[in-house]
């Protein structure tokens, strides 16, 4: 009986307590609680630190689309008063002709000589000849100077001279694609040839011969990128009367089924009037500048050229220039108080900008998105939005501006001496 008494039941107990918190083999369930918050816990940091993250780099993006959007803004509205010279570096004038946006810089031509100069004012290269009368053609990285009415042509690239080539007859025109192969209209008393070189100067396996009766007398020529298509403007007689065409030419595998390998041909669009120039320009596009507008092509089909844009202009035209992505007129105003007008377009014939002013220019450039105007003395500039960014005069000689390295500078070249200018 006493086995069963008060204080041994007592004792029991508290021997089963023992046992049950000495012994390691017992797994508390409730002790697994406090490991499921620590999940819990960390989750809910690492979401916290997730939406910090998201957050800065919102906050990150969002000054730099407002830093990038006022550069922008900057960039295409403020018009600059003044400049000062960052630095300049003398010239030998020699024979001087002129000059050539090439590479990053210009190319420099005269009758003994060309030279190719960066946007460092660093000579790269330069090539001697001898010339009565120096012209040239660009088209990227490749030049071509050929002696008008003489017989040599020196092919060079911004990295030298690639090759030389001589003719025969004598050479009233060139035209040179990106690739460095060039065409010459050469000429005799009674026809004309169109005659293809190499970059190295070979002669090509390539003639086009025209006469003032049939085809017509070429007035421009221009090669595509490639090389493989000519766009060629001829004035011709019909019935006694002058006229003028627009030709495509195809010299890949596109046109060698077609007769004398002619893609297109344009006569009505240019009823009236003259072509005196014609350029390719990004491709699959190019343009004509006659006496009436200008007319955008698209080469997209090689096999069929069309008209994609014909723009009449019936003020009179004081001169057109052009880019690879631009084409532009300045046109004389006959209304208002601006003595001229610059209309600007793109490669396919949309209009970008028009934009009125009284200033007397001898050269008008487009160079990225910028109208150069200027003459010997002095400079108007307007971005492709309209707005004048600089207006200024030089105290020293002007025969070429571009832009510079950085946004707000230019090159500026003159006879004697090149210089970079930042803008104020």
């Amino acid at each position: 009986m006493s086995g069963t008494g008060p204080t041994n039941r007592e004792s029991k107990k508290q021997q089963l307590r023992r046992q049950i918190v000495s012994s390691p083999s017992q797994p508390v369930r409730p002790g697994r609680q406090p490991e499921v918050d620590g999940e819990e816990a960390a989750r809910r940091e690492f979401r916290k630190a997730k939406r910090r993250r998201m957050t800065i780099l919102a906050v990150v993006l969002l000054l730099i689309g407002g830093c990038g959007g006022y550069w922008f803004y900057y960039q295409r509205n403020y018009r600059y008063t003044s400049y000062e010279t960052a630095w300049q570096t003398d010239i030998n004038e020699g024979s001087l002709v002129g000059y050539e946006s090439f590479g990053t810089n210009v190319l420099k031509y005269t009758k003994d000589g060309a030279s190719y100069t960066d946007n460092k004012g660093q000579n790269v290269w330069t090539e001697s000849y001898e010339m009565k009368s120096p012209i040239t053609a660009v088209n990227g990285d490749y030049a071509a100077i050929a002696d008008r009415q003489g017989n040599s042509i020196y092919i060079v690239s911004v990295d030298g001279k690639q090759g030389q080539a001589s003719t025969v007859l004598p050479i009233s025109r060139i035209a040179v694609s990106g690739t460095g192969v060039v065409a010459a209209v050469l000429e005799d008393s009674t026809s004309s040839y169109i005659t293809f070189f190499a970059k190295d100067g070979t002669q090509l396996d390539v003639t086009v011969k025209t006469t003032m009766g049939g085809d017509g007398y070429p007035m421009d020529i221009s090669l595509s990128g490639d090389g493989t298509q000519l766009m060629c403007s001829y004035a011709h007689i019909t019935n006694g009367e002058l006229k003028t065409r627009v030709v495509f030419y195809d010299f890949s595998e596109v046109g060698k089924n077609v007769p004398n390998r002619l893609v297109g041909g344009f006569d009505e669009e240019f009823e009236g009037t003259m072509v005196p120039e014609v350029t390719y320009m990004d491709e699959p596009y190019s343009c004509a500048f006659s006496g009436n507008g200008l007319t955008f092509f698209s080469s997209r089909n090689l096999a069929s050229p069309e008209v994609v844009a014909q723009v009449p202009i019936e003020e009179e035209i004081q001169s057109v220039f052009h880019s690879d992505k631009y084409a532009a007129a300045v046109v004389r105003n006959t209304m208002g108080e601006f003595a001229n007008r610059l209309l600007v377009y793109e490669k396919d014939g949309t209009p970008v900008m028009s934009a009125e002013f009284n200033y007397e220019y001898t050269h008008a450039d487009i160079d990225g998105d910028l109208i150069i105007l200027y003459n010997e003395d002095s400079c108007r500039i307007f971005n492709t939005a309209g707005v004048e960014k600089l207006y200024a005069t030089f105290d020293f000689a002007v025969s070429k501006i571009r832009r510079g390295r950085m946004p707000d500078t230019l090159i500026v070249t003159g006879p004697q001496q090149m210089r970079e200018i930042k803008l104020r």
